[in-house]
């Protein structure tokens, strides 16, 4: 179910705001020795001035094999390039950590590292779908990664949709639910809303959020707790409530 609602910055003379779409999968199920199995959702967003949370986003469950990282880069891409169709942006930031270089103007020889063979996998497609958005809304993709402010609200605001995704995979399979959140933030959980906000000093401001359209909140408790196995990751112990 879809729901709706820096170092390496491109600003045009004469226009004051930088508007930023930009996209992040994460959060995921863990198994009792913190090992993680699926990860749980995808998100897109727009973020305006003051870049403090997302103006407007698209979110989803994804549930997908938590091997499969790289790989969901294009479908983050591809969620880009649908909330593209709703909202004007001058620029998107994909999370994928390779200098701010143009995402169609990436070869094999820059990348490095361990996740090289990786990315060379996906790099075709990717180069394609950055193609595609600049054919057709005239702006660019960087390889912004972490770097990025808006990709950091996107992870904040997937991890916020993961929780309401878990309470509802707990309700459905009657069955407790252990939720990795991402990176250095806590999740609040009230009025029909959870919010995960950043730990990070320089982010105190910086969160994501999902609504509870649902009242699935009410018919869960959740504990939270430091993930034993990853500094500075927490998690989520997630229960149906005995009816």
């Amino acid at each position: 179910m879809l729901r709706v609602k820096c170092v390496h910055y491109y600003v045009r003379l004469g226009e004051s705001e930088l508007k930023v779409v930009a996209a992040d999968s994460g959060a995921a199920l863990l198994d009792t020795r913190f090992e993680p199995l699926k990860i749980v959702a995808a998100a897109a967003v727009l973020v305006e001035p003051p870049y403090r949370e997302a103006n407007q986003f698209l979110a989803e469950p994804i549930f997908a094999p938590a091997k499969n990282g790289h790989g969901l880069i294009i479908h983050e891409l591809e969620l880009c390039r649908l909330l593209l169709k709703e909202v004007r942006a001058d620029v998107v930031h994909l999370d994928m950590s390779i200098g701010g270089l143009l995402v169609e103007e990436i070869s094999p020889i820059q990348l490095r590292g361990k996740a090289r063979s990786s990315v060379l996998k996906i790099l075709p497609k990717i180069r394609k779908l950055a193609t595609d958005i600049k054919r057709v809304y005239g702006i660019d993709v960087l390889a912004i990664g972490k770097e990025s402010v808006p990709v950091r609200i996107a992870e904040l605001t997937t991890g916020a949709h993961a929780v309401l995704y878990a309470c509802e995979k707990a309700l459905k399979e009657g069955r407790e639910q252990i939720l990795g959140l991402p990176s250095k933030c806590y999740a609040r959980a009230m009025h029909n809303r959870v919010t995960l906000q950043s730990l990070i000093a320089a982010e105190h401001d910086i969160a994501g959020y999902a609504e509870d359209n649902g009242e699935v909140l009410e018919k869960i408790r959740i504990v939270e707790m430091l993930n034993p196995c990853a500094r500075g990751f927490r998690a989520l112990r997630i229960v149906p409530k005995v009816r």
